[in-house]
């Protein structure tokens, strides 16, 4: 049966790296960028859907300040971006001037029948040493899961594989009995009345929940390396899971 194409907003993925090296008494710096958005960006389009990209450093600036940007899009989906990249806007941070607490316009988004997606690493719910900071921001209480306000990250070099809890749900329906191991995840708890699809370990790993009229999941790890592995990100239920998901989110599939 064909299903409606979406509209959805990825937000991060993205970071610039800044290297110091050191030959004996001489040092110097290097710098370069890298973008992990590919395989899912990939993935959607070959289920036809519009996939709008929105890299760190360009949703400080430009990531939605208003309910009527919001709306065009069907699924909104943060994966490695810090609450503080949408929540302090240079306009408040450099000049003093109030702007829209972003975090706020997501929360009402969602109540208001918007689909949300958050994706796991570094700076996604806790993140590293908790700087991704999103316990105690409006958008924790849409959330499916309690964010810790400390680090959150459960690294796991030797690998770890996800259990499907449930087969039968339309999300996962489409993946397989044996999953790939991922190399870390963010450890979250889920909420009473969320339903959890899968865990990893003892711990959730694909949550979904209902906030008002709208559709709310956390995914604990990556979308791509490096917790994600080339075997997860190459797999053919890859774009599968990520299209039935957003589906799932903006109230089509049930």
């Amino acid at each position: 049966m064909a299903h409606k194409n979406l509209s959805i907003l990825i937000a991060g993925e993205s970071c610039a790296v800044t290297n110091l090296i050191l030959k004996g008494s001489r040092a110097y710096m290097t710098g370069t960028y890298e973008e992990g958005q590919k395989p899912i960006v990939n993935a959607l389009l070959s289920k036809g859907h519009d996939v709008t990209y929105m890299r760190n450093h360009d949703a400080t600036l430009s990531f939605p300040s208003s309910q009527e940007e919001l709306r065009t899009y069907d699924v909104v989906i943060l994966s490695d971006i810090g609450a503080d990249t949408l929540l302090l806007h240079p306009d408040t941070v450099l000049r003093s001037k109030v702007t829209p607490n972003r975090l706020t316009l997501l929360e009402e988004y969602v109540r208001g029948g918007g689909g949300l997606l958050m994706i796991g690493g570094y700076m996604s719910f806790a993140g590293l040493d908790g700087m991704a900071r999103y316990a105690n921001t409006p958008l924790a209480s849409v959330l499916p899961v309690l964010v810790y306000p400390y680090d959150d990250r459960i690294e796991t070099p030797e690998g770890a594989s996800p259990q499907v809890l449930d087969g039968r749900h339309p999300v996962t329906s489409s993946l397989p009995k044996k999953f790939p191991a991922f190399l870390g995840y963010n450890k979250v708890v889920a909420k009473v009345d969320a339903t959890v699809l899968m865990k990893i370990r003892d711990d959730p790993f694909l949550v979904l929940g209902e906030s008002g009229q709208g559709r709310t999941s956390a995914f604990t790890s990556d979308c791509s390396p490096h917790w994600a592995t080339n075997e997860f990100t190459s797999s053919d239920f890859y774009p599968k899971l990520w299209d039935a998901l957003c589906l799932w989110l903006a109230g089509i599939l049930n």
